[in-house]
């Protein structure tokens, strides 16, 4: 368990590094920074500074010929991009986890990529689907009754790869670290991985999931897993999920890290409740990871972004934030952001967009 200090409020406070003005710390962010590709949706930023000092983004992409959703539960890879700074621009790399066949458990599609340093190499956690239909191709109609949409929704889990250089090669697991078990909040699926590696090793584990509702999913929840090592075994470490509609709130893609006074999450408030912005980004501590609560400015970030010739904009959506974090301090903030009104239905691009911290 982590350390509690004398008092944990005052030092969480100091740390307060995203303040409730968000608009007053993240700084300017680059127009032509971040990591966007032309013919792809991109999404899901996840970065490291490599062994050569440049910055890698690990990403989701899939193809902008179909639907942005719910074209990414049939059709993401993991890939990697590069840059000499940490705004960017960054220039796409490889494809990491490529579809590789219907029969492994991750095998149609990957997603939700968090990377981190393990040992003497890295440790990529994702989200991984698969369905036993055809692909999807360029152009055809995709919506959430079609059966692979359906299967692969059903199927998602969360799993690890591993490998002692960036650039690969990657070891996947055979089977996920987070599968789903009757009767409880994660039934019908776990995804969206936010790990916390401590020095010896162990690894607290935040993820998204869902029950069964009759045969349908139910709302969303978020769980605490723990693991002696990054392979596992992973013990889930409360019976009820620690945040959900009932409880704190209704909270996705969560960012999770550890600070002098415990454990740190920011995550997309889903409803607004929280941190008072229809999904902006809330902020809450927890001594040990288990239990959690909101921060007193409970604010952590806005979908409202300055960019760098002055002009301001609301984005359509700015989601799965990541910090990139070095010497003990947070120095930018990753979020996959969509153009539009807001909602997918109506998104033109999405990029990874680099933003700096004051």
């Amino acid at each position: 368990m982590a350390p509690v200090l004398d008092s944990p409020k005052k030092d969480f406070e100091d740390r307060n590094f995203l303040r409730n003005e968000p608009l007053g710390i993240m700084g300017r962010v680059p127009r032509l920074g971040g990591f966007e590709m032309a013919d792809y949706w991109v999404w899901c930023p996840s970065v490291i500074r490599g062994e050569d000092g440049r910055f890698c983004m690990f990403a989701s992409r899939w193809p902008k010929s179909i639907p942005f959703h719910p074209g990414w539960l049939t059709s993401s890879e993991v890939v990697l991009a590069v840059a000499d700074t940490a705004v960017g621009p960054y220039e796409f790399q490889q494809v990491i986890l490529p579809a590789r066949g219907a029969e492994y458990w991750d095998g149609c599609a990957t997603h939700n990529s968090r990377i981190v340093r393990y040992g003497g190499g890295y440790a990529l956690f994702y989200t991984g689907m698969t369905h036993p239909f055809s692909g999807v191709q360029p152009h055809e109609g995709l919506d959430l009754s079609d059966p692979r949409v359906i299967t692969a929704r059903a199927s998602k889990r969360v799993g690890v790869a591993l490998a002692e250089r960036l650039s690969g090669p990657w070891r996947r697991l055979d089977a996920p670290v987070l599968p789903t078990k009757p009767g409880t909040f994660y039934s019908f699926l776990t995804s969206n991985p936010a790990p916390c590696v401590s020095e010896d090793g162990s690894v607290r584990l935040i993820f998204k999931a869902r029950s069964y509702v009759g045969h349908v999913h139910g709302p969303m929840h978020l769980g605490v897993a723990h693991a002696r090592t990054i392979e596992g075994p992973y013990e889930i470490l409360s019976a009820g999920s620690i945040f959900s509609p009932d409880r704190l709130g209704e909270i996705e893609d969560p960012f999770v890290w550890r600070s002098g006074t415990g454990y740190e999450l920011i995550a997309k408030d889903m409803t607004g409740k929280l941190c008072g912005e229809y999904h902006g980004g809330m902020h809450a501590w927890s001594p040990d990871g288990v239990e959690w609560q909101l921060h007193a400015q409970p604010k952590a970030y806005s979908r409202m972004l300055r960019w760098d010739d002055g002009t301001v904009q609301n984005m359509g959506a700015l989601e799965r934030p990541f910090l990139l974090i070095e010497n003990d301090r947070p120095t930018h903030l990753f979020a996959a952001v969509a153009d539009g009104p807001g909602g997918f239905a109506h998104a033109h691009r999405t990029w990874n967009a680099a933003i700096p911290l004051g």
